[in-house]
């Protein structure tokens, strides 16, 4: 059973539309594009183990 966060996204309608460009050239659905840019980009931010403080600081240089 797959257990994933259900929750309601608003999104410009050309926004939407870039994505569903984006994903398609992927082969990816809409969901899955979102899914994956969001988790690149927490792992670019946010190293294991670092507290929100240090990254607050570090975000703002």
């Amino acid at each position: 059973m797959n257990s994933k966060k259900k929750f309601l996204l608003r999104l410009d309608p050309d926004l939407y539309q870039d994505l569903e460009k984006w994903a398609a050239d992927e082969f990816r659905s809409v969901n899955a594009q979102i899914e994956f840019i969001l988790r690149s980009s927490v792992s670019k931010h946010r190293k294991p183990g670092q507290s929100k403080d240090k990254q607050n600081t570090e975000g703002d240089l």
